[in-house]
């Protein structure tokens, strides 16, 4: 069961709710017992690789400078 976090308008509570994805928009109150309360964007990052790379070269690098790698010009 995913969990997801929401924020409490009335008080600013961060808090988790764990429950099944068909649910995953209904609105929930928070601990306090606020109703108003709004989802928050959650990430999942996934790093690395289930097997070991065979590559023996580096991966490229990009070129460029900045924040993004020189495409907007910043860098």
């Amino acid at each position: 069961v995913p969990t997801y976090d929401f924020r409490c308008r009335t008080c600013d509570d961060v808090f988790e709710v764990r429950r099944p994805m068909a649910e995953s928009d209904q609105p929930a109150v928070c601990p306090a017992g606020h109703a108003d309360t709004v989802k928050l964007l959650s990430v999942f990052a996934s790093v690395g690789s289930a097997s070991p790379s065979t590559s023996a070269q580096p991966a490229a690098r990009p070129s460029g400078g900045g924040c993004c790698g020189g495409a907007c010009g910043c860098g």
